[in-house]
């Protein structure tokens, strides 16, 4: 007997709220080997922003993988973006790559968390900006080519046009913040965050977002959920 796959809960992704959303290659394979490799993806980046407008905040390209801050400006339309950028992202990465048949490029759907537009998003528009500092791949975060915060500080006009103004207002010594080291706690609730798909903000406004968005179970532990237990009979 076959069985038969469930499918996918869709996501709920409203218009007007800000998602961090992250991608990983499958195995952690290198994606970006090279310059080439970088403007290849930014290229497909400003594509997708073409198909399907969002308002993209800042980004940051990794060698395995790719951070983007977006807000949907309709209902539907962050699953929409992320689908058509992945696939097209994936299939041209296998054509140049020549390994068209290999299998996935990407781990899987998307992850992505939304978060409340206040100081929450500053820390992580903060975290994405910093991530190849905290890397160790350059030794300050403005090095980094293939980022938002390189577009802002360096890019020419027409790079700058594709990032929106942020929502919340940008602290005066932004740069030299987003080199200072942020608390492990910060980092270890985003990465919760990441991988729960869990609401980023106050208490009160996390469990408002899980309800509206269907996301309860991302407060339950990991894991399956314990099993019942029976009274032995008397």
């Amino acid at each position: 007997m076959i069985a038969r796959l469930m499918p996918r809960t869709a996501r709920r992704c409203p218009a007007g709220k800000v998602f961090h959303v992250l991608n990983r290659s499958v195995a952690r394979i290198r994606l970006f080997r090279g310059v080439k490799d970088y403007v290849a993806f930014e290229r497909t980046l400003e594509e997708a922003l073409a198909r399907t407008p969002v308002d993209l905040f800042t980004f940051c390209v990794m060698p395995t993988h790719w951070h983007l801050v977006i807000r949907p400006t309709h209902d539907g339309d962050l699953s929409k973006f992320m689908q058509w950028l992945t696939l097209a992202h994936a299939q041209r990465w296998r054509t140049s790559h020549e390994t068209v048949g290999y299998g996935p490029l990407y781990q899987g759907r998307f992850k992505a968390f939304p978060i409340q537009e206040d100081a929450h998003l500053l820390t992580v528009l903060r975290y994405v900006e910093r991530n190849p500092l905290r890397a160790g791949l350059v030794s300050r975060a403005e090095d980094w080519q293939w980022s938002g915060l390189h577009r802002r500080m360096s890019g020419s006009r027409q790079q700058q046009a594709v990032l929106t103004p942020w929502p919340v207002p940008l602290p005066a010594g932004w740069l030299e913040w987003v080199n200072m080291p942020q608390t492990p706690a910060e980092e270890e609730a985003i990465r919760m965050s990441i991988n729960r798909s869990r609401p980023y903000g106050s208490v009160d406004w996390q469990r408002t977002a899980a309800r509206q968005l269907g996301l309860a179970s991302c407060f339950r532990p990991p894991g399956r959920p314990p099993a019942r237990r029976t009274r032995d009979p008397q």
